[in-house]
């Protein structure tokens, strides 16, 4: 067997001296231990009787990782002390939450080491964005290293063993990619920032937050995000990949929406667009308040850049030009997003062209969407040039027609002149009325105000008459308070007609309740009813029955029963009786003897308190 090809054949010890340069293991091709229950600990794996726990299942993929259990991983290395490379244990993951490694240091001696994304970044060992053990150099013969690997979304647990200058070479090369990578979409977005100052068009903002977006998200997936711009915010670093997944995804589609004008061009499609980035949008929030593992890479990250693809196909199509470049660069990327989904899904084999496949189709869908852009102005240029020569032309035929419509225009103007001279006379004679009119209704306005004052005056001195002959039925009562509002109304003037005085702190003014027939004190706030402190204060029944019930106390005529008043009115018998006993501690007998005045009887409970 070569191992020096990078493929390890199952069950077999993984000796370091038949490696020339590494070899990447996946968990498939080792045995390991689902710990459903999250409780198994490392002292027990060592035992004998744990040891059938370890299994091989090389059907094992990323797509069955349960992100609710403990996996424990076991490596066996064969290693001779003698040799003099100094080798590394890598893991590719970043995504991973956290990695226990259990290092052999001698005879059943095993050194521990804490890794993974929930730890800061300056705690790594080394200082680079995968995560790393030494294989000690005084090992000799057969090791096992032992791995408990734990994370809230689904983890692609894949195990490079490499020597140290295999690690310096591979990772110089890749830190000189990701320089180029990221180094190409600042250019991009830097171009695009002048065209935008140039143009002043809102799709170059949503394309800059767009290529700016991108760039984040690579970095989240790639590891160099959490070491260059956020070392020390592990817990951000956990939901980085689905916050500028939707940020990616967000700008795309406004993009695409104001690139393409669906709303006028494409409507059914401008739902559906919208309708994705609603999904979305849902994904989110749940992997915000839920559970991070809805921040995983899934089918509904496809639908939207697959609509944006088909949308640029159909507006092309229906003849608009400016979207062949735009459908060209949404096909490499669309190509890239479903390479990466069936990669992440362990429907297809990872490499280094498949892990680098949406860099390199989001490289190629930033070059072609800023042509894109380019060719739309260009269109629009031409476009613009051509209206401009008919416009010229037009321009030449408007003058001819333009002198000859002027001296029509000056013989119509002075035959208008004078019609607005004779209208505008007319217009003065009419004002001159108007201003009579208005003199002469002001007049009689202020004589209907003194005939309306004499008319409230007379009806109020009705009122007090009517009341005073204290001989009236239930029904002729209710000609005077026919209802609650009217009650209300009679007590209001009471009340404050004069001077508004606060139950509460004794201020005197005040505002408007937030209720019809209340005041607000302006002091302290103290928000008054019209019914506090008077006998009415708190009853459960009509307004308009207890002021009968009131007025049948002061009348000169034979009083009814309780039994009578409760039938007249509706009432049990209870609550009449109730409500005459609160009257009567409220007024003496004599008062009543006396013949207490109506308005007397109302705030007797006022002239109480005040007193």
């Amino acid at each position: 067997m070569n191992l020096s090809s990078g493929i390890l054949a199952r069950d077999t010890k993984i000796d370091l001296s038949k490696i020339k340069q590494e070899i990447i293991i996946s968990i498939a091709d080792l045995s390991f231990v689902e710990d459903k229950t999250n409780s198994l600990t490392f002292d027990e794996l060592l035992s004998n009787s744990k040891d059938s726990l370890f299994i091989e299942n090389p059907n094992f993929k990323k797509n069955n990782f349960n992100s609710n259990y403990t996996y424990w991983v076991r490596l066996p290395i064969v290693k001779n002390n003698h040799e003099d490379k100094i080798w590394l244990v890598e893991f590719y993951d970043q995504s991973i939450n956290s990695i226990q490694a259990y290092v052999p240091v001698g005879n059943n001696t095993f050194k521990r080491y804490q890794m993974g994304s929930a730890l800061p970044f300056s705690e790594r060992k080394f200082n680079h964005k995968n995560f790393h053990v030494v294989v000690p150099s005084e090992l000799d013969g057969e090791h096992y290293f032992y791995f408990q690997i734990q994370s809230n979304q689904k983890a692609d647990v894949r195990i490079a063993i490499r020597s140290y200058d295999r690690f310096i070479y591979y990772a110089l090369n890749e830190y000189l990619f990701y320089g180029l990578f990221y180094g190409m979409i600042s250019i991009i977005a830097f171009y695009n920032l002048i065209v935008l100052f140039a143009v002043r068009e809102l799709k170059y903002v949503y394309y800059i937050f767009y290529l700016l977006s991108v760039a984040l998200f690579t970095m989240s997936l790639d590891g160099v995000g959490y070491q260059f711009i956020w070392p020390n915010f592990p817990e951000f670093n956990n939901l980085a990949n689905g916050v500028f997944s939707f940020s990616v995804i967000f700008w795309a589609i406004l993009f695409a929406l104001r690139f393409f004008n669906t709303d006028r061009r494409a409507k059914r499609f401008h739902v559906f667009l919208i309708g994705s980035l609603i999904l979305k949008t849902v994904y989110f929030l749940l992997g915000i308040f839920i559970s991070p593992k809805y921040f995983e890479i899934g089918y509904y990250d496809v639908i939207p850049f697959s609509l944006i693809f088909i949308t640029g196909i159909y507006v092309w199509i229906k003849g608009y030009k400016s979207a062949r470049l735009f459908v060209l660069a949404y096909g490499f990327l669309f190509i890239g997003a479903v390479v990466k989904f069936l990669a992440n899904a362990a429907i297809i084999p990872h490499n280094i062209p498949i892990y680098y496949s949406l860099h390199f189709a989001f490289l190629l869908e930033m070059i072609l969407l800023s042509f894109a852009l380019g060719d739309r102005i260009r269109i629009l240029k031409r476009n613009r040039d051509k209206a401009l020569r008919n416009s010229i032309l037009q321009y030449r035929e408007n003058m001819v027609l333009k002198e000859k419509v002027n001296k029509e225009l000056e013989l119509k103007v002075k035959e208008r002149t004078l019609e607005l001279q004779e209208k505008n006379s007319l217009l003065e004679t009419y004002n001159q009325q108007l201003i009579e009119y208005d003199q002469e209704i002001k007049r009689i306005n202020a004589q209907l105000d003194r005939d309306n004052w004499k008319l409230k005056s007379s009806i109020r001195s009705s009122l007090k008459d009517r009341l005073a002959n204290r001989l009236l039925s239930f029904d002729e009562f209710k000609t005077i308070f026919p209802d609650t509002a009217a009650c209300n109304r009679y007590l209001e003037n009471l009340k404050w007609s004069g001077e508004f005085k606060c139950r509460n702190c004794s201020g005197n003014k005040c505002s408007n309740g937030p209720k019809l027939f209340t005041k607000r004190c302006s002091k302290c706030g103290y928000i008054e009813s019209v019914t506090a402190g008077t006998i009415f204060h708190g009853i459960r029944f009509p307004l308009e029955k207890a002021f009968f019930i009131a007025y049948t106390m002061i009348a000169k005529s034979d009083p009814l029963t309780l039994d009578q008043l409760a039938a007249e009115l509706n009432l049990r018998r209870n609550t009449i009786w109730s409500f005459k006993k609160k009257i009567s501690q409220n007024v003496s007998n004599q008062e009543l003897k006396n013949g207490l005045e109506w308005e007397d009887l109302i705030l007797s409970k006022i002239h109480e308190e005040k007193s």
